[in-house]
């Protein structure tokens, strides 16, 4: 069978050591060595339990079965539903959530996706349904899952732009958007995760987001927030930056996730967004209804079952709708802010003696901390990842993947220096998840400084 138009995917850094682990964990385990992971992004397992997530939904159909039959109530959970799922649904979403982050969200306009890339491949596939040539905009580095997404598309380009501690350089958002026109290419969006930034990092300081507000107004731009870790937030209350759906929601596209609030399994996202837009002829619509079109007849329907445990989600224990999920988050919050000052402790303790070699960020939201190696004589490429495996027992993910083409062809070594460290996924639970975090970063400095012969 021949398909000479198709081409061969990039796999991602974070594939390519899944698949070389096993090996390389066998040949940590011949030296006596335990495998201590800082790679994996995953929900750490004592705030992802299941059984209670399950028995809160049971209760929940039961409550609503209550003068009728529960066939009454879950049947129509196992068929054909409106791809907007249920009304209730939305509802109660778009109310805690907008409450949560200071925006009124119309149910009407939230869309379910499967979790958020379900949304970017949502968002991809409108804008690449004319056969033109498309541009993505987004940051140097960016989410592995959107640099996929975007480059399944042949005709899609990328421009990126590199960042600093505050966010993207937003002359150089200005610059690219100008070169991807001028190019000859139509500028789709831009992508960013703004707050926990996957794999930067970082959270966009206040005064950047609005310049970026600014650029894209003055280029006429969407943004598209996706917002894994809206929760996810060791920020005080006060200090909490606004989202772009609450500072610009004319001009942004939000994507939610439930993966981290809740859990990855039921894989429950939305989409949202007040933006129009102009068509070709002239006429203008909704982007809400170009999305919903598309979704028809992408994925038909969410899981109306997954979705109405989401909606009992959102519900305490005597089925009252929250006023607030953050006393939720602030449970799992405590688990990962420990896990991110184990870390953090670690690196001070271990590693500050030499400023000029190392540097982490230290990050506001999220699961990860960028780890900077300024040594003359080491690459962090998957040969340098894959010998902190083989000879340490430490997992990490090199930072060089997540850069954009355009990025590495501007600076070669670009992110070659850099590792994405996880702080948010060990083995165990309470004191033993503390131990194996703390032997993890323990671990990881010491095999750095053994590779830059400090030890």
């Amino acid at each position: 069978m021949q398909a000479k138009q198709l081409r061969q995917q990039p796999i991602s850094v974070t594939r390519e050591m899944a698949a070389a682990l096993p090996k390389l964990a066998q040949l940590a385990k011949a030296k006596g060595l335990e495998l201590h992971h800082l790679g994996a992004g995953y929900p750490h397992p004592e705030v992802t339990d299941p059984s209670g997530y399950i028995a809160h939904k049971e209760a929940y159909f039961a409550h609503l079965a209550r003068g009728q039959s529960l066939k009454a109530v879950l049947q129509p959970l196992y068929g054909y539903t409106d791809t907007q799922g249920a009304a209730s649904t939305r509802k109660r979403f778009a109310e805690v959530y907008g409450a949560d982050f200071d925006a009124q969200l119309d149910p009407d306009q939230l869309i379910p996706t499967v979790g958020s890339t379900g949304g970017i491949n949502l968002l991809c596939s409108l804008f690449e349904r004319t056969g033109e040539k498309v541009a993505y905009i987004t940051d140097a580095p960016t989410y592995a899952g959107f640099l996929a997404r975007a480059g399944l598309y042949q005709k899609a380009r990328i421009y990126s732009v590199e960042m600093d501690s505050e966010g993207p350089d937003c002359e150089a958002l200005s610059h690219q958007i100008d070169q991807a026109r001028a190019d000859g290419y139509d500028v789709a969006f831009y992508y960013t995760v703004p707050d926990g930034h996957n794999p930067g990092g970082i959270s966009f300081s206040i005064e950047r987001r609005q310049q970026i507000i600014d650029v894209l107004k003055d280029k006429d731009i969407l943004v598209v927030e996706d917002a894994p870790y809206s929760y996810i937030s060791y920020e005080m209350p006060e200090s909490r930056p606004k989202p772009f759906i609450s500072l610009a929601p004319e001009l942004c596209v939000h994507l939610f996730t439930a993966s981290k609030i809740g859990l990855p399994g039921p894989r429950i996202g939305f989409i949202y967004t007040e933006a129009t837009l102009e068509l070709h002829g002239g006429t203008r619509a909704p982007l809400t209804q170009l999305l919903l079109t598309e979704a028809s007849a992408d994925f038909l329907l969410q899981n109306p079952e997954a979705l109405c445990g989401f909606e009992s989600f959102l519900t305490d224990e005597n089925f009252q709708p929250r006023k607030s999920l953050w006393p939720v988050a602030e449970q799992k919050n405590q688990i990962y802010r420990e896990n991110r000052q184990i870390l953090l402790d670690t690196f001070s303790e271990q590693l500050s003696d030499q400023p000029e070699l190392f540097s982490w960020t230290e990050p506001g939201a999220g699961f990860f901390s960028v780890f900077t190696l300024n040594h003359p004589r080491l690459t962090c490429d998957s040969a340098f990842t894959q010998r902190l495996v083989s000879e340490y027992g430490v997992v990490t993910i090199p930072t060089y993947s997540f850069f954009p083409p355009d990025a590495r062809v501007r600076n070669p070594q670009a992110g070659l220096n850099q590792l994405r460290l996880s702080f948010c996924y060990s083995e165990g639970v309470g004191e033993a998840r503390r131990s194996a975090l703390g032997a993890a970063t323990r671990a990881f400095a010491q095999a750095i400084r053994k590779e830059c012969k400090l030890t």
